[in-house]
């Protein structure tokens, strides 16, 4: 008795009867358990956004699409989406049927839990459930036993998940982490695994199948279970209809759809260049490149196409660049990435492979470049030797004297080579070297020689192309661009418009490969294009390009060995103008007018040196003569205004320098012999000893 007296005093002390005494107390004690509860909520834990941060690795082409996507370190398909991306029916069909106050609710839904613990009092059994998107969001950040104290535990976490986040945030979650059976998260993968596109557009079947399945993945998955999603589906469709969510007649509509029986697989374009992107930036979530997502699986396709006319260990390689900007539009390593025998994972692509034929325009250019020849000017295609080497025509025959014109229309070796003698071969790949193409010689340590003409040195698909736009660019090669967000950087010319535009006019008049008609008659793009065969049959490559692109097409295969019968000609350009066919017509199909300088001039015209390239006539042999030392022949030097030293060794003293015949004035003793240039380009240097004797030295001065 003492002891509920005791009570009842306590509480008639601070709840006194007395409603003029029980005011007073009123508003302290509502302010206290206001705090309480605001102390409660502000401490309750929050659960770990972990999972929601171990998304698939993306890499989307420049609309937005994904090119090819990467599992998640568990295993799963699990795409961010944000809610702005997904249906806006399948939105409020999914709110409809899971969570009807969700806009209202804290995070925890107050009627639907009453009148879940109302229906288990009088039932003694579960026939509701409470759950909101937001505690289910919970449930996908933390999985759990299902048990009274885990409900409780996931209300808790589900109020501070709001207090943390926007509802715009709680649904991206649910839509990023909701299972779709097997390895499915997230309405994005099962929009694309099961309907084969992206959840922005849904039809109402479809939208109700994707609500349903997430309340029992692996029993309603359409891919094994079609009748059970269906039933499931339906079940949805008939709720939609009676909260007036779709229409009577959609409802009828949609029941009548199948549900897909397959699943679909996940997009997988560009697939060796998402390789290359994702390992480039391994910590980057997204990544957006400049391709053209129409085009590549166009192109995608035709390669695939196309290798089936080829043996089974052949493939297959393109790549199509906008020469503006230099974006990469189309990039196909391979034209069957999932075949062994044509090793299609091997990004052939990025492979060293010999040229053949296909660096001869850029001899042609940097001659024109140097004024050394003219397109009208005559050369020898007859057989010769250079030193121990022996070059031959394609075919074996020989021409006799043609211009360099139709030397280069017809790709005949003897001119080429013999021009490049008069370049200078290493002259020529250190141009090359100065805008970042550097071939692979067969002995690294060795000097360039003349056979680089004619595939004698490595190089890349890749950067073919890049070289092939600078013909579009005024002879300036750029790098190429492969990401949407990289900016646009300027190149580095290795020879002048007037060389550009003798080359681009003399290329695009090469007769078209068999079975191509001429672009007058097919109406398509007047396509400039040079096409290469390396020794051996082991690669074939066809390069063409107009104003605004350049495609690059390679074939052969992968391993090397010889594939005969087969040329760039026959094999290549057919499937390079093929995919200038899936361009459409040039939107510039003006002539490009000369630069200044050019000589339309005929040959009889031309000043008398650029009539005729006279065979070089080897240099006599200088027993005990100087030797330049530095800079060697071929070098390309990186010049920010200092002297350069000059070194030989050899011969009978006093040496004479000369740059370009204008002999050095002398150095002072014991300083050594020191050269102030005047500006980048290439320089010819030369030393002459007392008895006349002398060596030359061509090198490239670049920033």
């Amino acid at each position: 008795m003492r002891t509920v007296l005791g009570y009842t005093g306590f509480f008639t002390r601070f709840f006194p009867r007395s409603r003029e005494k029980r005011l007073p107390w009123l508003v302290p004690s509502v302010a206290l358990i206001a705090c309480l509860v605001t102390a409660v909520y502000y401490a309750l834990p929050a659960p770990a956004l972990d999972r929601s941060r171990s998304a698939s690795v993306l890499v989307l082409a420049a609309d937005g699409s994904i090119l090819r996507g990467f599992l998640t370190s568990d295993g799963k398909w699990r795409l961010p989406v944000e809610p702005e991306a997904v249906d806006p029916l399948y939105r409020r069909m999914l709110i409809a049927a899971e969570d009807r106050r969700f806009a209202a609710h804290p995070g925890v839904d107050p009627i639907a839990a009453a009148r879940a613990l109302f229906q288990l009092v009088l039932s003694g059994r579960v026939v509701s459930g409470a759950s909101t998107l937001t505690m289910q969001a919970v449930r996908l950040l933390e999985p759990h036993p299902r048990s009274l104290v885990a409900k409780l535990a996931e209300m808790a976490k589900a109020l501070a998940l709001e207090r943390l986040m926007s509802k715009n945030r709680v649904l991206s979650l649910y839509l990023t982490l909701g299972p779709f059976g097997g390895n499915l998260e997230g309405v994005r993968a099962a929009s694309l695994a099961y309907f084969g596109k992206e959840p922005v557009r849904l039809s109402v079947a479809e939208a109700a199948l994707l609500v349903a399945i997430p309340r029992s993945p692996e029993r309603l998955r359409p891919d094994r279970h079609p009748d059970a999603a269906r039933a499931a589906r339906d079940r949805v469709l008939e709720r939609m209809a009676d909260q007036h969510v779709i229409s009577t007649a959609a409802l009828t509509e949609a029941r009548d759809q199948e549900v897909p029986s397959t699943r679909l697989a996940m997009p997988f374009r560009a697939p060796h260049l998402a390789r290359d992107l994702r390992d480039e930036k391994p910590q980057a979530a997204v990544h957006r490149t400049t391709i053209d997502s129409l085009l590549q699986q166009r192109v995608e396709a035709l390669l695939g196409r196309e290798v089936s006319g080829l043996d089974r260990q052949a493939n297959l390689a393109a790549v199509v660049v906008d020469n503006r900007d230099r974006r990469v539009l189309a990039y196909a390593g391979s034209a069957d990435f999932a075949s062994a025998a044509r090793r299609g994972t091997l990004d052939m692509a990025r492979a060293l492979r010999s040229p053949g034929s296909a660096l001869k325009p850029f001899i042609y250019a940097i001659g024109f470049d140097r004024l050394i020849i003219h397109p009208e000017t005559v050369l020898e295609d007859r057989p010769r030797n250079f030193g121990d080497y022996s070059p031959s025509d394609f075919d074996g025959r020989f021409q006799g004297e043609v211009t360099a014109r139709e030397a280069l229309q017809y790709s005949l070796n003897l001119p080429a080579v013999g021009l490049l003698d008069r370049v200078g071969p290493g002259r020529f790949t250190a141009a090359l070297a100065a805008a970042g193409i550097r071939l692979r010689l067969p002995r690294p340590a060795a000097e360039p020689g003349l056979a680089v003409a004619l595939g004698g040195g490595g190089i890349t698909l890749l950067d073919l192309v890049r070289l092939y736009s600078a013909l579009s660019n005024g002879g300036e090669v750029a790098p190429l661009r492969y990401r949407a967000d990289e900016p646009t950087t300027s190149g580095t010319a290795i020879f002048g418009p007037l060389a550009a535009w003798y080359v681009n006019g003399i290329l695009a008049e090469a007769p078209p490969p068999p079975g191509v008609l001429p672009a007058e008659i097919r109406r398509g793009r007047r396509f400039a294009f040079k096409t290469g065969t390396s020794y051996g049959y082991r690669d074939f490559w066809a390069i063409g390009y107009d104003p605004e692109v350049t495609i690059g097409v390679w074939a052969g295969r992968p391993d090397g060995t010889p594939m005969p019968g087969h040329s760039g000609r026959l094999t290549a350009a057919p499937v390079l103008f093929k995919i200038a066919d899936l361009l459409g017509p040039s939107r510039s199909r003006d002539a490009i007018p000369p630069p200044p300088g050019t000589l339309l001039l005929s040959r009889n015209d031309l000043p008398p040196r650029l009539r005729r390239l006279e065979p070089r006539a080897p240099a006599p042999a200088q027993p005990g003569g100087p030797k330049i030392v530095y800079p060697p022949d071929g070098a390309l030097i990186e010049w920010r205004g200092e002297e350069v030293p000059l070194e030989a060794i050899g011969g009978k003293g006093p040496l004479q320098w000369l740059v370009d015949g204008r002999p050095l004035p002398p150095d002072p003793p014991r300083r050594g012999v020191y050269w102030q240039p005047d500006e980048i380009g290439f320089v010819q240097l030369s030393v002459i000893d007392a008895a006349g004797r002398s060596a030359h030295s061509t090198v490239r001065l670049s920033r």
